[in-house]
């Protein structure tokens, strides 16, 4: 049964990572998304399914980005949820909003519960360099995002985007990866190439960070000290 808390404390840090060491070669940008944001994600759905009090707010940086979070599940990874915006958020609020649209809310699978919190996969991915091509095909394959836009068979504007993961992850090539994503976005007649020059088409970059629930559990060790205020359920990721 559910029961009221009283408001949980301030998320418990993570870890302080070992001092870098002195190099000569230049360091690559620093990302932005963090392993902190994965377990936000995991605090926002973990107290929305136990009719716990909400977390309070994060100390990661609240810039706005574009941004998707996705849940995965399973020793093999299943699609649980994925969803997401393309106008810059806040990334206290949109996060929060996002972790519950993409767990409750993706209309290709049911609604989220308890029972599988312990075999999840979080992802947040922050979206970047944003770029319109007049080529569909001027893209990589692992390296962007893309955006497509189209006109359906009704005469209706329709848009659809994979992000920069997924074609990799499905060995698609660059049309492969267009066609799915027109079926994606409710284009039901044949996709021919004169109908794929039509494509408007941007393409995009992602910072992204995954974690499962067993590394979340790990950070979140400390019940009264995490964020949330309870003891978590056992990590059970092969159930």
């Amino acid at each position: 049964p559910r029961s009221a808390t009283s408001p949980p404390p301030s998320p418990y840090p993570l870890t302080s990572p070992p001092p870098a060491t002195r190099s000569s070669a230049p360091s690559p940008p620093k990302m932005v998304v963090s392993a902190e944001m994965c377990c936000f994600c995991f605090d926002v759905l973990y107290c929305h399914l136990y009719g716990y009090q909400p977390p309070r707010s994060p100390r990661f940086t609240n810039d706005p980005y574009p941004l998707f979070v996705t849940w995965k599940i399973g020793r093999e990874k299943r699609l649980r949820g994925c969803i997401g915006t393309f106008s810059a958020m806040n990334l206290h609020s949109g996060l929060r909003e996002y972790t519950l649209t993409s767990a409750l809310k993706d209309s290709r699978f049911p609604p989220m519960t308890r029972d599988e919190l312990p075999r999840l996969f979080c992802s947040v991915s922050l979206l970047t360099n944003f770029e319109d091509v007049c080529d569909y095909l001027d893209w990589e394959v692992g390296v962007h995002g893309i955006r497509i836009e189209f006109i359906n068979e009704k005469g209706s504007k329709r848009t659809a985007t994979y992000l920069p993961e997924v074609a990799k992850e499905q060995g698609w090539d660059h049309i492969q990866t267009i066609d799915s994503l027109l079926r994606k976005g409710g284009y039901k007649a044949p996709i021919t190439n004169d109908f794929r020059k039509t494509i408007k088409l941007t393409r995009y970059r992602s910072e992204k960070m995954t974690m499962s629930y067993a590394e979340y559990v790990a950070h979140r060790q400390h019940p009264f000290q995490n964020g949330i205020g309870h003891t978590l359920p056992p990590y059970n990721h092969y159930s």
